[in-house]
């Protein structure tokens, strides 16, 4: 006679072991891989700043928050945001501004795996390269609704205006004209960039500005500022202001705040 098989089932107390072993392994791994994904942190900020998270989850960001690859940042009305990258880069947000980090990776030994790639999807940033970007130019870029982005060791600032920005009302009632017309605006105050798109590809060199009417039209250089200004209050450039976050240990004045 063939003796039957054994079937052998853990009971109910090693099974929960079992399981929570594996969870705290899988929960290890998850935050290895996503620790490895921190680009950057909140250096300076004068406002409300939020972070959508890969997850869809919603974070209120402080001074030295972390940024990660994926985030996409959300300043308020009259917030400053300056993001401190990995590779010694700045990107400062001006007020109104949605930003996207789509995919950052440093590491200082390997720069063969350097990528930056931004998406600016309305308001204003002021960009200051970094290591990256000053042995990897071609691994940079910023895409804008009118064109993309990309630099030769740089300091620039970039403007979006939308079709549907209104101007400030008058006494009167009546809108003002915007400062700045619907299109992208573009002003380099140190090295080069490229403004690409589907009209054609155009450099910008310091001292320069431009203008992309849309994205089919070609990038020209206009004589002189149409207006674009870039001028954060003088507290945020001495970096007095703003809550702390807490990463780390928490200060009594921590804020570290996800909304789901």
């Amino acid at each position: 006679m063939k003796s039957q098989p054994q079937k052998c089932t853990a009971t109910k107390p090693l099974g929960r072991a079992l399981g929570a072993l594996l969870f705290a392994a899988l929960l290890s791994v998850g935050n290895a891989a996503w620790a490895a994904q921190v680009a950057g942190m909140v250096a300076r900020l004068s406002g409300p700043l939020m972070a959508k998270k890969a997850d869809g989850s919603v974070k209120v960001l402080a001074l030295r928050s972390e940024i990660e690859s994926g985030d996409t940042l959300v300043s308020e009305k009259n917030t400053y945001a300056q993001i401190k990258f990995i590779d010694n880069s700045e990107i400062t947000l001006r007020p109104g501004t949605t930003f996207k980090v789509e995919n950052f990776s440093f590491d200082e030994g390997k720069p063969e795996a350097d990528n930056a790639s931004y998406s600016l999807v309305k308001g204003g940033l002021r960009s200051i390269t970094g290591l990256m970007g000053k042995r990897n130019k071609e691994k940079f870029s910023l895409k804008t609704p009118n064109a993309t982005i990309g630099i030769r060791g740089t300091t620039f600032v970039v403007q979006y205006v939308g079709a549907d920005a209104g101007g400030i009302p008058t006494p009167g009632g009546r809108a003002a004209a915007p400062a700045l017309p619907p299109g992208l605006h573009v002003s380099v105050s140190e090295g080069a960039i490229i403004v690409t798109n589907n009209g054609g590809s155009l450099g910008f060199q310091a001292g320069q500005f431009g203008y992309v009417p849309s994205m089919t039209q070609p990038p020209v250089i206009v004589p002189s500022n149409p207006g674009l200004q870039f001028t954060p209050p003088p507290t945020f450039e001495t970096g007095t202001v703003g809550p702390v976050a807490s990463n780390g240990a928490k200060p009594d004045n921590s804020v570290d705040c996800v909304v789901r």
